[in-house]
């Protein structure tokens, strides 16, 4: 059986949840969950994943697999299903929706390092607005594309899963505001079962 190594909380950890309950494959993947730091990878995770970094998959074979992106390929080859990823030519929009999803996801988990990880001395606000500009521009982009989400594709799900750590994690920044056709694209998305399954929290 496969073994997925993970941290509730993680964006990029819930990609690989929805995948693997969209697709069936949920029974194959046994799950370890870890807390980990950038500064505490703590010895499990850097045992799998040389860059210290959760989700890691551990195939039958016991081949370590890792990033997300990598993860969600390699698990949407296994089952007999609509696949996630579509081949030819529309192959290219889904990466690249997903390469901003998880830019997105990128930007904002740096934002909480610095809330959570660095003491007050050492933040910086201007730097945390950054990041957040990242975010503001990449939702300006999904609101003009928000209708290469459907139907579901892998890059619907890195989507919902970063605009739910959004929501988790900076309620306060109210980006539903910034791209009204994407949340009401979300609002949607996120009543799907794997969805609420994976809520983080």
């Amino acid at each position: 059986m496969m073994k997925l190594i993970y941290s509730g909380t993680s964006p990029f950890v819930r990609k690989v949840s929805v995948l693997l309950l969209e697709t069936g494959l949920d029974g194959r993947v046994e799950r370890e969950t870890v807390a980990i730091t950038p500064m505490k990878p703590g010895d499990v995770v850097p045992a799998a994943n040389p860059l210290g970094k959760v989700p890691c998959l551990i195939t039958d074979d016991g081949t370590a697999i890792f990033d997300s992106r990598v993860i969600t390929r390699y698990l949407d080859s296994l089952h007999e299903g609509a696949k996630l990823y579509p081949e030819g030519e529309a192959l290219w929009p889904v990466l690249t929706l997903e390469a901003v999803a998880d830019g997105m996801t990128e930007a904002a988990v740096l934002m909480i390092y610095e809330r959570l990880l660095r003491t007050e001395a050492q933040k910086s606000p201007e730097w945390v607005e950054a990041q957040w500009l990242k975010i503001s521009r990449a939702l300006a982009h999904l609101e003009a594309n928000v209708a290469m989400l459907e139907p579901m594709n892998m890059a619907s799900i890195a989507v919902g899963a970063v605009l739910g750590y959004l929501d988790f994690r900076f309620d306060d920044r109210q980006w539903r505001k910034l791209a009204p056709k994407l949340a009401e694209w979300e609002a949607a998305f996120a009543k799907r079962p794997s969805m609420q399954a994976t809520q983080p929290g």
